[in-house]
């Protein structure tokens, strides 16, 4: 068992204390939205870059925010149980960098997504429709342990049972790619989620490869 790590703990700090200060300080999502004053703690969330929400400091803000306790408390329990091993190998600095490149490619791969959505496949248009959270980072610290941990066996929530980390973050892999590609109304970016685990998966290939030293 990997105790709690620098990094770690900072993370869950910072997302833990973002989490209830927006709520105290900025208020809790507003029942009519009529300009970006009136957005409350939304305003730290990422809008599409075209939309009139949209300021740049959403680009790194909307990664430590969460819409209810139950994202921050199943994304912070992911960083909590995956992200020791990982930054205990890796070291903080490594570690951090991989987080936050996961994050950004995440955040990447959603717009990209959602530009070819609505101007090439009749999609509606969503740009005022809020991503937040930071479920992309969390996805790519659950692929990197599922590339360095392999065999590590983990037990499942629901249904309780046991299996190898890879065959863990195959399985959740091919259901977001599901949920994605299918006519799912879930109001989950499942395409950051993507977007993380292949970012991660690139950057260690890359790390392997290319750069045993950081």
């Amino acid at each position: 068992m990997f105790r709690i790590t620098e990094v770690v703990k900072n993370l869950l700090i910072i997302n833990i204390l973002m989490f209830f200060a927006t709520r105290m300080l900025m208020g809790d999502y507003p029942m009519y939205v009529t300009d970006f004053s009136s957005l409350g703690r939304l305003k730290l969330a990422m809008f599409y870059p075209t939309s009139e929400y949209f300021r740049p400091y959403q680009i790194i803000t909307h990664m430590f925010m969460h819409a209810d306790f139950s994202h921050l408390f199943f994304n912070m329990f992911a960083l909590f149980m995956f992200g020791p091993p990982l930054e205990s190998l890796w070291g903080p600095k490594r570690f951090l960098y991989y987080y936050l490149a996961c994050g950004f490619g995440a955040l990447g791969l959603h717009m990209i997504v959602k530009f070819i959505e609505m101007n090439y496949l009749g999609g509606p248009s969503f740009i005022n429709i809020p991503m937040l959270g930071a479920s992309g980072a969390v996805f790519g610290i659950l692929a990197g342990f599922g590339i360095k941990f392999p065999d590590t066996r983990i037990m499942l929530l629901f249904p309780p049972i046991p299996m190898k980390a890879r065959v863990f973050v195959l399985i959740y892999a091919g259901l977001e790619l599901f949920l994605g590609l299918g006519p799912f109304n879930t109001g989950i970016a499942h395409f950051a989620h993507l977007g993380g685990a292949l970012f991660g998966f690139l950057l260690i290939q890359y790390w392997d490869k290319y750069a045993k030293r950081f």
